[in-house]
């Protein structure tokens, strides 16, 4: 008998996906696909970057908090799409200009790689190109992700009011395929990543990326995408966002001292405020179940990592090459794609306290074979049992990565349920950046861990030091955050 509902259960957790499945979710999902298919140029960025720029971890760290501010600004790109018509369009019109931007983001770095921008330095374009590339995915993703609360009907054939849980349950499974269609995207050039790397030019496959663009644009030419829901635009919001984005350009541009860390303080005054502003209509239990989720989850992402001195590391002295980035980067999409087909419909009927205090758990547990590398557990193992570091990097990669991404399911489902009409771009915007500034934090927290313990080419004596710490930071600091503020969360 207990056999019997251990394979119900799994039949069941298999099929319902499919089932869940519609037609008119195509264009997000080909949009959030694309987004992860992106990931086919991230093995020869970073052999291209150690090899050719003159970037080190730090600047790397630093490099990476500028490009996760647009995503912090993504409540102008929210008003745009949920407010302004072009050529009569709100919805499509928007994913080809992200494309489009996506599209001219990889040609510039084609132009860097080869060496034919002789007018702009190597670095420069790289950074240029990269800005353009992130503006035109989260103009993309803003739309995809309003058009994700919008698909799913509010009432039925009839014109009745359907059934609260029915709807949360639908928008619960369309933010699951989402995710699954960014890992599916991920998955599909993973390997093809490492490859590509080995065996052709980094010019030229960034011009082979230029496909991903065309998929984006795809199914938004297939299936109708345009919404009834328009709102006058909120200048409070607007004008907020706006004079914020003026800000970073000008603290960035005049090399302010500090200049990203002001701008991280301004930022979440701005978006503080301006989600206060949009949540005024909200019963006050719900608003603080949303506000208290999201304060322990912008901690959890808030987490330093080691940086890119450990992928350094692993290049010079594991013997790690581009080949072998791809088939971990195969197995962890690969996986984190199961984990979250078999799992996610029952994570979205957990509390967020308890998916996140396990996931961190988890990880922290996870981190320590890739530490005992940096101390030697590969020589040991090798002579004891005949197997070495790829061996243990394969395995801790398998039994990491179906946690990645699963801590966001319960938060974008919240998110999801609660998005007001006529304002869905804007709302899911406004919380996304909230939880990409989280990343901010984290950027800066590894960046100056990096100041710290340094870690540059060859020179890797600080490294396991700065492992440790980060480990100990990721694991105690969320931990305290759900201890605290756990009991807030129905």
């Amino acid at each position: 008998m207990q056999l019997e509902i251990i394979k119900e259960n799994l039949i069941t957790a298999l099929i319902n996906p499919v089932k869940s499945m519609r037609v008119k979710y195509l264009p997000l999902l080909m949009v959030y696909f694309s987004y992860g298919a992106l990931g086919l140029t991230s093995v020869a960025e970073r052999f291209w970057i150690k090899e050719s720029l003159s970037f080190t971890p730090a600047d790397m760290a630093s490099i990476g908090v500028w490009l996760t501010l647009p995503w912090t600004i993504k409540m102008v790109f929210g008003q745009l799409v949920d407010c302004v018509t072009i050529f009569g369009s709100q919805r499509k019109i928007y994913i080809f200009i992200g494309a489009g931007l996506v599209a001219c983001g990889l040609i510039l770095l084609s132009g860097a790689a080869s060496g034919w921008l002789a007018f702009i330095a190597v670095e420069t374009a790289f950074l240029v190109a990269k800005i353009i590339i992130t503006i035109g995915t989260v103009l993309q993703d803003v739309v995809a992700d309003a058009i994700s609360t919008e698909v799913v009907a509010r009432t039925d054939e009839n014109g009745n009011p359907r059934d609260k849980m029915a709807i949360n349950t639908d928008l619960g499974m369309v933010q699951i395929l989402g995710r699954l269609a960014l890992s599916f995207g991920v998955f599909s050039v993973a390997g093809v990543a490492g490859w590509l790397a080995q065996s052709i030019s980094y010019d030229k496959i960034f011009l082979i990326a230029l496909i991903i663009p065309v998929i984006s644009v795809t199914g938004a030419l297939l299936v109708n995408v345009e919404t009834v829901e328009k709102q006058p635009i909120d200048w409070r919001i607007m004008g907020g966002g706006l004079v914020f984005g003026l800000m970073v350009l000008l603290l960035g541009s005049l090399e302010v001292t500090y200049a990203q860390e002001l701008i991280f303080i301004v930022s979440i005054v701005t978006i503080v405020t301006l989600l206060k502003l949009l949540t005024e209509s909200l019963d006050q239990k719900i608003r603080q179940q949303i506000m208290v989720a999201a304060i322990i989850i912008f901690i959890f992402r808030a987490m330093p990592s080691v940086g890119e001195g450990q992928q350094w590391w692993m290049i010079d002295i594991l013997g790690f090459d581009q080949a072998f980035f791809g088939t971990l980067g195969q197995i962890s999409a690969g996986l984190s794609m199961l984990a979250m087909w078999m799992f996610s419909s029952a994570i979205t009927h957990k509390k967020v306290t308890f998916v996140l205090f396990w996931i961190t758990v988890i990880t922290a547990v996870l981190a320590l074979p890739i530490l005992g590398l940096y101390f030697g557990l590969h020589e040991w193992t090798q002579a004891q049992f005949g197997f070495g570091a790829r061996t243990i990097a394969l395995v801790d990669t398998a039994l990491e990565s179906p946690f990645s991404q699963l801590s966001m399911i319960p938060m974008l489902t919240l998110i999801a349920i609660y998005a007001p009409a006529g304002k869905r771009a804007t709302w899911f915007a406004l919380m996304a950046s909230l939880m990409n500034l989280a990343l901010v934090a984290g950027g800066l927290f590894t960046k100056y861990l990096n100041m710290t313990f340094v870690v540059e080419r060859q020179q890797y004596d600080e490294l396991g030091l700065l492992m440790i710490i980060v480990t100990a930071i990721g694991f105690s600091i969320p931990v305290a955050a759900i201890v605290l503020l756990g009991k807030k969360i129905d």
